[in-house]
This record gives structure tokens, sequence and C-alpha cells, in this order.
């Protein structure tokens, strides 16, 4: 399960260190895509495959299953850590969540979402602000 928020640096190779207690977690490795809000998901093998399948059945008939579709697999990348922890996040990615240096790490239970530190701290701020009218919808869901 990953919680929290961790703030790392993305080095000149776009190597990104992963916070130590995820490290366990993703031994085996993960797979970095665009994620919504203009950050990147990082997922476990495991649950990127449940996540792929089920992004895999959707009506190829219907172009917004189509586009999410394309927007997540094809956008995604298979990562490994090197011995110090590290991720590389590929390019493409980073400038999709306009990645600069200072990125925030997410935990939010099945998956990581990778932030550009700046859009994060906007995007948190919003989010707070808006945290009554959010969570009145959320009841609405049973939450």
């Amino acid at each position: 399960m990953f919680i929290g928020e961790y703030s790392h640096n993305l080095d000149d190779k776009g190597r990104l260190a992963v916070p130590v207690k995820f490290r366990p977690d993703l031994e085996d490795g993960a797979v970095v895509t665009r994620g919504l809000d203009s950050c990147l998901f990082l997922y476990t093998k495991k649950e990127w495959a449940k996540l792929a399948e089920k992004l895999a059945a959707l009506p190829i008939s219907q172009s917004n299953s189509r586009a999410f579709a394309r927007l997540m697999l094809a956008g995604a990348m298979d990562v490994d850590m090197d011995k110090q922890g590290r991720v590389v996040v590929p390019e493409y990615l980073r400038q999709f969540a306009g990645m600069k240096k200072n990125v925030v790490v997410a935990g939010l239970y099945n998956r990581l979402e990778l932030w550009d530190e700046e859009s994060w701290e906007k995007y948190k701020n919003q989010t707070e602000a808006e945290s009554g009218e959010i969570a009145e919808r959320m009841a609405e869901l049973g939450v």
C-alpha cells in the first residue's frame, strides 16, 4: 500500500529516487505512464496488469474508450530500480507532466503519482480550498 507525500529531485539523466518505504514493492519492476491532472502514474507490475486488462477490454467502438486506452497504454514504459533505488523517468513523460528538477511522489494506495512540485502545490491548494464541496460529492458516492 502506497501512502504519503515525499519530495525528491530528478537528476540530469532523468533518474528519480523512489522513497525507501516503497522500494520493496517495486523490486520486481514497475510501469510508469501518463496520468491525469498533469502527473504521471507509477504502478507495480501486478497493479499495472490489472489496469491494462481493464483498459484492453474497453469497447473499441467508443471514441472516449479508445482515447483513454491510448493515453494510458501507449504512454506506458517499463522501469526498473537501480541499486540506489532510482528509476529513469522517460523524457516524453517528464515533458508531459512538466517535470523540472523538484518532484513530489504521492502514494495513492495502489499507485504512486509523480508530480512537478510546483504543479502539485497548485493542485493541492485548489483541492484543499474545495474540500467541503468534494466531500459532499463523495458522500453521494457512498464514501
